[in-house]
C-alpha cells in the first residue's frame, strides 16, 4: 500500500519529496506529520515493493527507510535502488541498532543511519542535510559482514560510536580514539581497519608507553645496520610493516617530543627515512591514534605538539566509559562468559540478582575489568549459575534486596556508605583520573540509580516519581533522557 500525499497549498512549493518506507503505520504517520510541518511533500509506503514502485515512477528526492519489511530486506535492496536512481539520498532507520547495521547501511550507500527510537528533530535535520547535499551518493560494493562483530552494546552512547565508525570506515581519514583505559580503543581501531578498504593489508599496533624512549624512532621507522650500538642488522619499522594498511598508535600522549617531531614530518610529507639510513621511503598507511590522556592539558604543559594534535585529531571518536552505558553490561557479561566457554572454561550464566549487581558497579577498569571478572568467575564458581554473592565477593559491591524501595534510611549511615563507596570508586582510577571533574562525574553516577529507584517505588509513574524526588515532571523526563533511561526502567 502506498499512501497518497496531500496536495500542497496553492502557490506553495515543497522543498523536496520524501518517501517514508516503514511497515509500522504509527511510525509512518508520525514521521509524515513532522516532515510535512517542515515543508516537505511526503509519500509513504509499508513495503519494499511499494518503495521500488515509487522510485521507478521517479518519485522522491530523499528516502527514509526501515530495514525489515514483510516482503524483503531494505539493506539488501539499497545498492540496486541507488544504482537505479543516482543521487538519491537514503536515510536508513532500524531497530536492529548494532554496529553491523550501521556499517552495512553506510557501505550500501546510505546517506545517513539513525537507530530506533530516533528523535524527530534529528531525523528532520538528517533530511535537510540530504536535501542540501549536491554530491551523488556512491553505491559501494557491500562486503559480507557477519553478526559476530567485535563491539557490543545498544545504548545511545554506543549508537553514536557505531554511527561515527560507519562514516569513517569507507575513508582513509586519520582517526583519534579517546577514552579511558579498558574501554576498547584497540578493538575499535581494528574494527575500522577490518571493515574498511585496507582490510586486506596489515593492521599494525604499537603502544607508545611500552617502548623505551630512546628506541621509539627505530620502532616506528626502522634502522640500518650499525645505526646504533646493538644494531647488528637492518630492521624494518612499524610504518614499513603496515604498508598499505593501518598503523595504530596507542597511548600517543606518551610519545617523546623528538619522536613527535619526526611523526609530524611523516604526516605532512608522507616520507621518512630509517634511523641511520639515507634512502627516503614513502609511507602508505592509515593512521589511527588513541589516548586516555587529555592532550589539551599536555599541550598546555609543553609535552605534546599542538600541530601534531591537529594532524591526528581529524576525526575524534570518544568511547564512553562502561559506567556511562550500564544497560550494556549484562550483554557484555554474557558475551564474555560465552567466549570463556568457547575457550574451554565451564559454561556459566548469571542469575537476575548477579545481573543487577554488575549493572550497578562503577567499573573503574571498564570493559577490560568486566571481561577479566567473567573469566575468573567462569573458572572458579561452583555450579552452572553465578549468583549475586559471587559478584559481591569479587567486587565488594552493595546489592540492594529486590524488594527494596525508597523508604526510611538513617542519613548518617547513608552518608557513611556513600563516602566509603566514593573512596573506592575514585581511588580505582589511580593515576589515570583527571585532576578535576569529580563533581559532575559523581553526581551522574548517583543520579541514575536514584531515578531508577524512584520509578521502581512508583511502578513507573513519572508524576508520582517526580513528586517523590521533589522535582518537576519535565525535569524528571529530561534527566531520564540524559541518562538514556526509559520511563519503565523501574517497573517490575
Amino acid at each position: 500500500m502506498i499512501d497518497e500525499a496531500p496536495a500542497p497549498p496553492a502557490g506553495a512549493a515543497a522543498v523536496a519529496t520524501v518517501i517514508v518506507a516503514d511497515d509500522d503505520a504509527a511510525i509512518r504517520t508520525v514521521v509524515r506529520r513532522a516532515l510535512t510541518r517542515s515543508g516537505y511533500a511526503v509519500r509513504a509506503t509499508e513495503s519494499a515493493a511499494g518503495l521500488a514502485r515509487l522510485l521507478d515512477d521517479g518519485v522522491g528526492d530523499v528516502v527514509v527507510s526501515d530495514v525489515m519489511f514483510p516482503d524483503g530486506n531494505g539493506l539488501d535492496a539499497l545498492p540496486a535502488l541507488i544504482a537505479r536512481r543516482p543521487g538519491l539520498k537514503v536515510i536508513v532507520v532500524s531497530a536492529q541498532n548494532t554496529l553491523s547495521t550501521a556499517v552495512r547501511a553506510t557501505e550500501a550507500g546510505a546517506f545517513d543511519y539513525l537507530p530506533k527510537p530516533f528523535d524527530l528533530d534529528e531525523l528532520t535535520r538528517a533530511v535537510a542535510s540530504a536535501v542540501a547535499a549536491n554530491a551523488a551518493a556512491v553505491a559501494a560494493p557491500e562486503p559480507q559482514f557477519g553478526d559476530d562483530l567485535p563491539l557490543i552494546g545498544r545504548s545511545p552512547a554506543m549508537q553514536e560510536v557505531y554511527r561515527t565508525i560507519a562514516r569513517v570506515v569507507p575513508t582513509t581519514l586519520t582517526v583519534m580514539i579517546l577514552g579511558e583505559s579498558g574501554t576498547g580503543k584497540e578493538l575499535v581501531a581494528r574494527a575500522i581497519h577490518d571493515l574498511g578498504p585496507r582490510r586486506a593489508a596489515p593492521f599494525v599496533a604499537v603502544n607508545m608507553a611500552a617502548i623505551p624512549r630512546e628506541l621509539i624512532e627505530s620502532e616506528l621507522f626502522g634502522h640500518e645496520r650499525g645505526a646504533f650500538t646493538g644494531a647488528a642488522a637492518r630492521a624494518s619499522g612499524r610504518f614499513e610493516q603496515a604498508e598499505g594498511g593501518t598503523l595504530f598508535l596507542d597511548e600517543i600522549g606518551d610519545m617523546p617530543l623528538d619522536a613527535q617531531t619526526r611523526l609530524l614530518r611523516v604526516l605532512q610529507s608522507g616520507d621518512y627515512t630509517a634511523v641511520g639510513g639515507a634512502r627516503v621511503q614513502r609511507a602508505d598507511v592509515r593512521i589511527i591514534a588513541a589516548t586516555n590522556q587529555d592532550l589539551r592539558r599536555l599541550i598546555d604543559a609543553g609535552r605534546f605538539r599542538e600541530d601534531l594534535y591537529y594532524r591526528l585529531n581529524v576525526v575524534p571518536l570518544r568511547l564512553p566509559p562502561l559506567r556511562a552505558r550500564a544497560d550494556d553490561v549484562p550483554a557484555l557479561a554474557r558475551h564474555f562468559l560465552d567466549r570463556a566457554a568457547a575457550e574451554g572454561l565451564p559454561r556459566k550464566v548469571l542469575d537476575d540478582a548477579a545481573t543487577d549487581a554488575i549493572r550497578g558497579h562503577a567499573w573503574p577498569g571498564n570493559v577490560r575489568e568486566l571481561e577479566n571478572l567473567m573469566r575468573r568467575l567462569a573458572a572458579l564458581t561452583r555450579g552452572d549459575t553465578i549468583g549475586a554473592a559471587a559478584i559481591v565477593d569479587a567486587l565488594d559491591v552493595v546489592v540492594a534486596p529486590s524488594s527494596a524501595v525508597i523508604g526510611d534510611t538513617n542519613a548518617g549511615d547513608l552518608a557513611d556508605a556513600v563516602e566509603h563507596y566514593l573512596a573506592s570508586y575514585l581511588g580505582g582510577f589511580g593515576a589515570e583520573l583527571p585532576p578535576d571533574g569529580w563533581y559532575d562525574r559523581v553526581l551522574a553516577e548517583i543520579e541514575r540509580p536514584l531515578l531508577r529507584l524512584s520509578l521502581a517505588a512508583t511502578g513507573g509513574n513519572q508524576i508520582r516519581a517526580a513528586r517523590l524526588l521533589g522535582i518537576n515532571r519535565n525535569t524528571l523526563r529530561k534527566k531520564l533522557l540524559d541518562h538514556g533511561m526509559d520511563a519503565s526502567a523501574g517497573r517490575g
